[in-house]
């Protein structure tokens, strides 16, 4: 009798699906492909510059360069550059949210999984250039207890130019709008805006001429990090609980 009463208590799913496992296998893989395709195909499709428009500015030469070593040197395994909608976060890391526009010419994104150390997609122009020549120099003479370790070879070792070059081709074929004045003039611009990034550090920190040089590894680095959350919307509206509103700069 109880037999009887599970058979009849048994769910139609696992008599018509679960009971068929060819049949099962066909329909599963069919609505994994579903969901699969209506995630991808928008990501093919989409025009960044939609998203993007003008006002999203493509990294420099040199700030591409400190990208190459932020993601050499594995920051993005301590480190997050998403700001969620909270706000905490807000008010934490002192810019609105992140927004999906500013990843347009990420590639890839460096959103992160865990934060040992602090999100860095605001932390764009937040220190002097000093400050971060510093901080890899030694993490416990601006953060006392850090646990991260220091990158004194950082300051030693140079940028490759015709590394960035291929580099910058590969972005532009991807879609990036480098231009090819822009590829071919990647010396000069990386020169050029690493030598003010040198000069500030310097002039800073009192050091002498031959101890920062624009193309070394921790200008550049320094250049990225200076650009991180400067494609931030310039305001936006919050909600409160009460209905009320504020603007979010």
């Amino acid at each position: 009798m109880s037999d009887n009463n599970a058979q009849k208590s048994e769910h139609w799913h696992r008599r018509l699906l679960e009971g068929k496992g060819a049949l099962f296998a066909v329909l599963t893989t069919v609505a994994i492909s579903i969901g699969g395709i209506a995630e991808i195909i928008p990501l093919i499709t989409a025009d960044p510059d939609v998203e993007a428009r003008e006002r999203i500015q493509p990294y420099t030469a040199l700030e591409l360069a400190g990208r190459d070593i932020y993601v050499r040197e594995g920051c993005y395994v301590c480190h997050s550059q998403m700001v969620r909608p909270f706000r905490s976060e807000t008010l934490r890391y002192g810019r609105t949210w992140s927004h999906s526009e500013e990843y347009v010419w990420d590639r890839p994104f460096q959103l992160g999984s865990r934060r040992a150390g602090p999100d860095l997609h605001g932390v764009g122009k937040k220190y002097p250039d000093s400050w971060h020549y510093d901080h890899m120099r030694d993490p416990r003479s601006k953060t006392d207890g850090s646990v991260m370790p220091p990158y004194p070879w950082l300051l030693t070792w140079k940028i490759d130019t015709a590394d960035i070059q291929a580099t910058m081709t590969a972005h532009k074929i991807a879609g990036t709008p480098y231009t090819d004045e822009q590829i071919a003039q990647a010396g000069e611009s990386m020169q050029e805006q690493g030598t003010a990034i040198a000069d500030r550090i310097k002039t800073d920190l009192k050091l002498a001429d031959d101890k920062v040089k624009w193309d070394d590894e921790i200008v550049a680095l320094t250049a990225y990090l200076q650009s991180l959350g400067r494609n931030k919307p310039d305001e936006v509206v919050l909600e409160s609980g009460d209905g009320s509103a504020e603007v979010s700069q």
